[in-house]
């Protein structure tokens, strides 16, 4: 009786560590703690896109750029609306390259303006980011406030929406 009852208080005493070793073992898992989104499917992995808002309407396209062809260049050529949000208008200045095996964060290349009805803090922009090798990949982007990790993202100026009328005078009634 002894034996057995030593036996089962050392597999006791055993069973926490025993069943715990599963949970912290490393992965080859890719984890990317953030707010933005990653598309990995193409050629060219678009990591933590999301778009910073200043102001409902418009904002500022953020995201990094990495070509896994370790052999050809590929250049951003064009980022339009997907999907539902088709009708927001994406300002790309000029093409950005992505050397290979390398990559670029737009932020540092380019500022790519955004503006449109969808693009309010807490929603999502569908945009489909354009390769000069043919390739198409269309991302989910999260719209965020322009403040905490993202206050100092440069965001376009909003004009006012409607002008003052002409015949109003200025002064207290």
């Amino acid at each position: 009786m002894p034996l057995r009852r030593s036996i089962a208080v050392a597999a006791l005493a055993l069973a926490p560590m025993l069943t715990s070793c599963g949970f912290n073992q490393p992965t080859d898992a890719v984890y990317t703690p953030g707010v933005g989104v990653n598309e990995r499917s193409g050629q060219v992995d678009v990591l933590h896109a999301l778009v910073v808002s200043g102001a409902d309407g418009s904002g500022t396209v953020v995201a990094n750029l990495v070509n896994n062809d370790r052999e050809q260049a590929d250049t951003l050529t064009d980022i339009a609306g997907a999907g539902d949000d088709q009708g927001v208008t994406v300002s790309l200045d000029s093409p950005v390259e992505i050397p290979a095996g390398g990559g670029v964060q737009l932020l540092d290349e380019s500022e790519i303006s955004i503006e449109g009805d969808p693009v309010t803090a807490g929603s999502f922009v569908e945009l489909s980011l354009t390769f000069e090798r043919g390739e198409t990949v269309t991302v989910n982007a999260p719209v965020v406030p322009r403040r905490g990790d993202f206050a100092e993202v440069p965001v376009p100026s909003v004009a006012p929406t409607t002008a003052a009328p002409e015949h109003e005078e200025s002064g207290g009634h």
